[in-house]
């Protein structure tokens, strides 16, 4: 997810992909204490999608 895509959608729609992502986070993170994952690189790509909903949002709300 690219920050252009992110600063297109409207609060609601962060919301609710931010609430998505942890969601997503919270089962890869479970599946891997299970087994391993055969894509590790997941898990960081789901943290910095996260991350950067919360900074684009954050951005907004100052202004």
């Amino acid at each position: 997810m690219k920050a252009e895509d992110v600063r297109k959608m409207s609060v609601e729609e962060r919301a609710k992909k931010e609430k998505e992502l942890r969601e997503e986070l919270g089962n890869l993170a479970f599946q891997h204490k299970l087994r391993p994952l055969e894509d590790t690189s997941r898990l960081r790509k789901v943290k910095k999608d996260i991350a950067r909903i919360m900074t684009i949002s954050n951005q907004k709300q100052a202004n």
